[in-house]
């Protein structure tokens, strides 16, 4: 339950015995084990707190700069059709990637031709067939020699191909997938030169056993285990499926960064991204060892000549509450949550250098609040804040995980040029 930021408790009213099971911000699946069988026969299955289209259409939006994270715990006995092949692919292609780059060196017994003897000569074998041929020069030797493992670089050979294989026939939506397969070739561009080699069961057991294992080599051997077996990530459907994870901050965190690069790319904004840890800004303490927080990281940071914006996406239901209720009738702890997004968006508008600065908040909300805010006019909630010379311009904003991208990027872009670019924007 931990693992999926889900907790239980238990209630007793007297006659009756209920659990309450109580959500947290990340979505997936996970096993829950029978209490007749003792087996993972049921799921549990998170979906978000406000409506998106889906898994794999909300990851081909952000264009991957977030992905699911598999569980290493039973496997499911239902699977996610509507989460598309692709969503797996890049999982498993990351893994071997990561697993390619760990692979140690070691020595194999090995029999070739050589043109001057090597090791053990196989004299008979001369004898009959390189002198009966007339190839003097052709030695059959067997040694020892130092390479890299063949069969488990064939095993990546061939789940590279399947994924490759798969993917094809995903084209259709969109260039991401085509930067997939390109990624997937050029892993397996490194394999090239094994055959490719499916591993039974008894030979992915044995390299686990394998003595000095890292996380990396584990989950690269988890990887072509998928793919042999044919599994998806556990949902929805019928299909035996693999057990995952997704935060929704860092999800939310990752869309609302994919509908501010495309207001940058329409405003000519400089982007930078705290996922990339483009934006930290160090805290220095004196002496340093009796210091608490050690950096801000802004999420978004779009920066022009004379502007500046500063985007902070926090995945909380306050944009929706203040819609349905005023201030002064929401419950002390949402708006003492609410203070300290204020605070620390603030905090983050005093690193800005241009004199004009914005400092923005952005909360999710359900597709029929933002249509119903646009057709208003009211997207965006607006604020300043004065302080001797400066003025910090605040916007409360929300943005739907379940609309067209374009849309959303055009009411936001329309707002930086009529007030941020504008010469009248005060200063």
């Amino acid at each position: 339950m931990a693992l999926l930021d889900v907790r239980i408790d238990r209630d007793y009213d007297g006659s009756d015995l209920h659990l309450l099971i109580q959500s947290g911000s990340a979505v997936g699946a996970i096993p829950l084990v029978s209490p007749t069988t003792a087996r993972p026969d049921y799921g549990l299955v998170v979906q978000p707190r406000f409506p998106w289209a889906g898994i794999g259409p909300m990851l081909a939006e952000t264009g991957w700069r977030v992905a699911p994270r598999p569980l290493r715990l039973p496997l499911l006995r239902r699977s996610e059709r509507r989460v598309p092949v692709w969503v797996l692919s890049f999982m498993i292609l990351t893994r071997l990637k990561l697993l390619i780059d760990s692979l140690d060196r070691r020595f194999e017994l090995t029999t070739e031709m050589r043109p001057a003897p090597r090791g053990a000569v196989r004299w008979a074998e001369y004898a009959t067939r390189s002198l009966q041929h007339v190839k003097f020069l052709s030695i059959p030797c067997t040694f020892p020699d130092l390479r890299d493992d063949r069969l488990l670089r064939g095993a990546v050979r061939h789940t590279v191909e399947r994924q490759l294989r798969a993917l094809e026939t995903q084209k259709e939506h969109g260039a991401f997938v085509h930067r997939l397969i390109e990624f997937g070739q050029q892993i397996l561009r490194r394999v090239q030169a094994v055959p490719p080699y499916i591993p039974s069961s008894t030979t992915l057991t044995s390299w686990l056993q394998r003595p000095m294992r890292t996380d990396q080599f584990i989950d690269g051997l988890q990887a072509i285990e998928w793919t042999i077996d044919e599994r998806g990530l556990a949902g929805l459907s019928d299909l035996e499926g693999i057990p995952w994870t997704l935060p929704m901050e860092e999800f939310f965190e990752a869309w609302v960064e994919t509908v501010f690069r495309v207001v940058a790319q329409r405003t000519g904004a400089q982007t930078r991204v705290g996922r990339k840890r483009e934006t930290v800004h160090s805290i220095k303490w004196e002496p340093p060892y009796l210091g608490s927080q050690k950096s801000l990281v802004p999420d978004i940071w779009l920066e022009w000549d004379s502007a500046t914006l500063i985007v902070d996406a926090k995945y909380k239901r306050h944009w929706e509450e203040l819609q349905q209720r005023s201030w002064i009738n929401l419950g002390n702890g949402l708006r003492e949550q609410h203070r300290n997004d204020l605070l620390q968006v603030l905090a983050y508008a005093n690193l800005a250098r241009t004199p004009k600065v914005i400092a923005c908040l952005a909360y999710p909300c359900s597709p029929f609040s933002w249509n119903s805010l646009r057709d208003r006019g009211r997207l965006t909630h607006r604020a300043e804040l004065t302080a001797g010379g400066r003025t910090v311009h605040l916007y409360l904003t929300a943005v739907p995980m379940a609309a067209d991208l374009e849309r959303i990027a055009s009411g936001l872009t329309d707002e930086i040029r009529n007030v941020a670019l504008s010469p009248q924007f005060a200063a």
